[in-house]
């Protein structure tokens, strides 16, 4: 059987911590930036982790993993 292919889109966009969560980036940070508070932006800057809901969904697509 070949290799599984890592989804390279998701690949940019997600992280796998040492316990095997999943980390994202928050959303919203890419334009129209001057109506949001300096303390919204500064906790979007913050990366968050994937809810366990989504976790399978985007795991299926990253087969081994990105570190």
């Amino acid at each position: 059987m070949p290799k599984m292919k890592t989804r390279r889109s998701i690949a940019k966009r997600f992280r796998m911590t040492a316990k095997g969560k999943i980390k994202r980036a928050h959303a919203f940070r890419s334009h129209l930036l001057t109506g949001r508070t300096a303390n919204r932006m500064r906790k979007l800057r913050r990366s968050a982790l994937v809810s366990r809901v989504d976790e399978n969904r985007v795991k299926r697509l990253l087969p081994y993993g990105t570190s």
